[in-house]
């Protein structure tokens, strides 16, 4: 099988417990995804080959390209899941389709010409057609604020991304004979796509428009030891406040990590800094801080009193599922989704904006901190599914099974 993003870290995470549960039944899995260092290391650890697809994903965020550059970007990856994906998918049964909409439509384009099955999968509900909620805005195409029907609005969201996407996508997939798509939304999310969240934490409410398979979080175990040093530093008090904002590049605000320094300060609490791709840094060589990069989130979360992060659909889970109270600082995109969720579980709060401030941040902290919210976040936790992953390799290997009577693999 062939599973294919393009994307951040928390596009490709997922497809690593996927991967994992997948071989443990039998099935030959291959990853395609950026060719960061990160990732590669990852999918060494787990045993699962990497195949590498067009530029690192960490260097294209940083970018940070203008809205009218989007279409040019996403042409570079749509061409990239051709040309890489061509080749990976020979021999394989089933392809597995996420990330950002071009690069899904691409990875769908490449398994339609090679006559292979495939499966569309989000990691969050909200690129999904729903009448009871407004879809996202693209970057530079604002939705019309005087606009209220949710329907007139999906309309909308179809019209601008074939804008963004459907040249780019129609030149590949004519190049290689095939017929253009006209709706890039519609043909990427097809009549039952999967939702890989937790039914718990992102509720799917049922819509006749489509038939949504929501297999639980694509969660792995993750058996790394932390790094000494921050054991040692654990250790030594009480537990600290995890400050990250992990694929976030936090171009809006500099100095975040100074200033969540100061506002956990302030709470009589010490820190652990993750640098991520801001490269967050301590600005003092006090000993209430610790710098950290690359770690195993599962085990950091469960010793630490509270999680400042950005609001990622993996990081949100992960800490949800430790029983961490957290704060969520959105950044763009579906993470004040997942603010919102935080907030109406009781588990913690949701800033408001993307920069916080010594004070805003504070207020923040001193909603998570309290003994209220860190009794909800550990209820909430134990309610947390970690089957997905393994609902997800069954159903992929019964549609092999069904297709292909007496092959499992």
């Amino acid at each position: 099988m062939l599973l294919s993003t393009y994307g951040s870290r928390g596009d490709v995470e997922p497809l690593v417990g996927l991967a994992v549960r997948l071989r443990e039944l039998g099935a030959e899995v291959r990853v395609c995804a950026p060719p960061d260092e990160d990732f590669a290391r990852r999918l060494e650890g787990v045993g699962v080959p990497l195949v590498p697809v067009s530029r690192s994903a960490r260097a294209w965020t940083k970018e940070a390209p203008p809205a009218a550059g989007l279409p040019q970007r996403a042409a570079e990856v749509i061409a990239g899941q051709f040309v890489a994906l061509t080749e990976a998918a020979g021999g394989c049964d089933v392809l597995v389709a996420t990330g950002m909409i071009p690069a899904a439509a691409g990875a769908l384009s490449v398994a339609e010409m090679l006559g292979i099955q495939s499966v569309s999968v989000t990691f969050q509900q909200l690129t999904l057609p729903a009448s009871h909620r407004r879809p996202l805005a693209y970057p530079g195409r604002p939705l019309p604020p005087e606009v209220t029907d949710n329907r007139t609005l999906w309309d909308l969201d179809a019209q601008n991304i074939d804008a963004l996407f459907g040249e780019a996508l129609n030149i590949n997939r004519t190049a290689a004979g095939m017929a253009p798509v006209d709706n890039v939304r519609d043909y990427v999310i097809g009549d039952r796509p999967w939702l890989a969240t937790d039914p718990v934490l992102d509720p799917w409410q049922e819509t006749p428009d489509l038939a949504v398979v929501q297999t639980g979080a694509w969660l792995l175990p993750d058996e790394r030891p932390l790094p000494a040093d921050l054991v040692a530093f654990l250790d030594a008090g009480a537990p600290p406040v995890y400050v990250g904002f992990g694929s976030m590049p936090m171009h809006a605000s500099t100095d975040v990590g100074q200033v969540a320094v100061e506002a956990v300060r302030a709470q009589g609490r010490r820190i652990v800094i993750g640098r991520g791709w801001a490269d967050l840094a301590l600005s003092d060589g006090r000993d209430d801080c610790f710098a950290v990069g690359e770690a195993n989130h599962q085990a950091l979360f469960s010793r630490v009193a509270a999680v400042v992060h950005h609001g990622g659909a993996g990081t949100t889970t992960t800490a949800t599922r430790a029983g961490a109270p957290q704060v969520v600082v959105p950044q763009l995109a579906d993470q004040p989704y997942w603010a919102g969720r935080v907030a109406e579980l009781g588990i913690g709060a949701a800033h408001d904006g993307p920069t916080p401030t010594f004070e805003s941040l504070s207020a923040a902290l001193t909603t998570a901190l309290t003994d209220e919210t860190r009794a909800r976040a550990t209820a909430v936790s134990g309610t947390i599914r970690a089957d997905g992953a393994t609902v997800a390799a069954k159903l992929l290997l019964d549609a092999i099974s069904r297709e292909r009577p007496g092959v499992c693999a």
